[in-house]
């Protein structure tokens, strides 16, 4: 068993962020980085000492936090270890990205199905009366039009319900992307291999095809029907946004682009992508850098 300080301190952290969930406010922050001393421990240390690093851990979560501190800490087990597993086999970013991001809304999915199958809970329908029981306390107090009323509160949730396989899909995006940036430095600092790096911003380059089916699911969502419950209309529903958050990064690379050929400083293109990962029109500039060649004309001769 490696015994080197190192180990042993991101065996502390690991438990002290299950134990953070516990506390309002820290656990957002526990949930975010929940995934780093996982990868980092599997990544340094052999698979039995990874097990026994981890061992006390989890014993200890369970018998301070209960056995939902240490369930939601499983959780992020799995994905952590094909982190791991792909750092060890120094994969690029693109592709752990695609793989872990799929493993983790795999789980999120068969959470729900979990859920839903064995505990008789529906998240789904959790979720509408939640929703529900808040636009009625809304209404009695006078915040809403006063031409708001039941149907449009069920069009909303219907909308929302129809929307959560691409919040899962941002969920796991943004998870993977937030522990991938952290991980890797914390995987070098730590003794492991050099973990490759994110294609700088400002070389990010999407297929061209994209911007042929993101035009046409556009096209097809203006004449779809908004309140089917089709396979065909949820699928635009949620295909549309995604395509329009991809082009939205696209958009933030251009940025980058353009800082670095102008020379200007690194916070511009910081401060020019918040409005475009606000507001998804303006991810057109995205498909704009995508479908022609319009960086050429700021290329430096």
């Amino acid at each position: 068993m490696k015994t080197g300080k190192k180990p042993v301190l991101w065996s502390v952290v690991a438990l002290l962020l299950l134990l953070s969930l516990l506390l309002p406010l820290f656990n957002i922050i526990a949930l975010l980085l929940m995934m780093v001393p996982y990868v980092v421990l599997y990544t340094t240390l052999t698979p039995k000492s990874f097990v026994l690093h981890l061992l006390p851990v989890w014993v200890l979560a369970f018998l301070i936090g209960g056995p939902a501190t240490l369930i939601i800490g499983l959780f992020f087990l799995i994905p952590s270890i094909v982190m791991g597993h792909l750092y060890m086999k120094q994969a690029p970013a693109s592709r752990i990205m695609r793989i872990v991001g799929v493993v983790f809304l795999a789980q999120l999915m068969l959470e729900m199905l979990i859920f839903e199958v064995f505990l008789n809970i529906s998240l789904i329908k959790e979720i509408g009366t939640i929703v529900k029981e808040t636009f009625n306390n809304l209404i009695a107090q006078g915040f809403l039009p006063t031409d708001w009323n039941a149907d449009l509160t069920d069009i909303f949730i219907r909308t929302m319900v129809n929307s959560i396989p691409f919040t899962f899909i941002m969920i796991a995006f943004v998870y993977t992307a937030i522990t991938q940036f952290i991980a890797r430095r914390a995987v070098k600092w730590s003794g492991g291999p050099d973990i490759p790096r994110f294609t700088r911003a400002r070389e990010w380059r999407l297929s061209r095809l994209l911007v042929i089916i993101y035009l046409i699911a556009y096209m097809m969502e203006m004449f779809a029907s908004t309140t089917s419950d089709s396979f065909f209309a949820i699928a635009l529903l949620n295909l549309v946004p995604l395509l329009s958050c991809i082009f939205a990064f696209q958009a933030v690379g251009f940025f980058f682009f353009l800082a670095h050929q102008r020379g200007w400083n690194k916070a511009v293109p910081l401060i020019l992508a918040i409005p475009v990962l606000l507001f998804p029109p303006l991810s057109l500039i995205g498909v704009l850098d995508t479908a022609f060649p319009i960086r050429k004309s700021f290329t430096k001769p």
